[in-house]
């Protein structure tokens, strides 16, 4: 597996964020950008002077874990500007490359959205309440109670 897609996987599901966000995302606050500031371990995923849409992109704090494999990255230099980086460039999309390890597992149905809802169905399963899997992953309590209340965990 490619190591920058690896890295995607891991951002994608300890945070719920979605592709576009995870991949667009800087090391120092960038305009048209959401930043991780490593410091303080927050992700910052609404880009820089973006309007506020419905696709909420609430800033959060980075599970620890995940913070210390980012940091690691920046300090051993495999992430200098961007969280996601592949020959020292930012990765603006991970779908080709995702694809092709989709492929060659042979997963049906499979796209780096379906990352988002696993870190959502994980998050449900551990007993985590939807209100806060709302907030962190910035997606409505209707949908979540609508989506994932199959997972046995959503009437929380």
């Amino acid at each position: 597996m490619s190591k920058h897609l690896a890295r995607f996987i891991l951002v994608a599901l300890y945070t719920g964020t979605r592709a576009g966000a995870v991949c667009g995302a800087a090391l120092v606050p960038s305009i048209g950008r959401g930043y991780v500031d490593l410091e303080r371990g927050v992700f910052h995923r609404k880009a820089v002077g973006a309007r506020t849409t419905n696709k909420r992109q609430p800033t959060v704090d980075l599970p620890p874990r995940l913070l210390a494999h980012m940091r690691r990255w920046q300090r051993r230099g495999i992430s200098k500007h961007s969280v996601i980086e592949y020959h020292g460039e930012p990765v603006l999309r991970v779908t080709k490359t995702f694809e092709t390890i989709r492929e060659a597992a042979k997963l049906p149905d499979v796209s780096p959205h379906t990352l988002r809802h696993t870190s959502i169905s994980w998050y449900l399963r551990a007993g985590v309440a939807i209100s806060d899997v709302s907030d962190y992953c910035g997606v409505s309590e209707a949908i979540i109670r609508r989506q994932f209340g199959r997972t046995g965990k959503a009437e929380n």
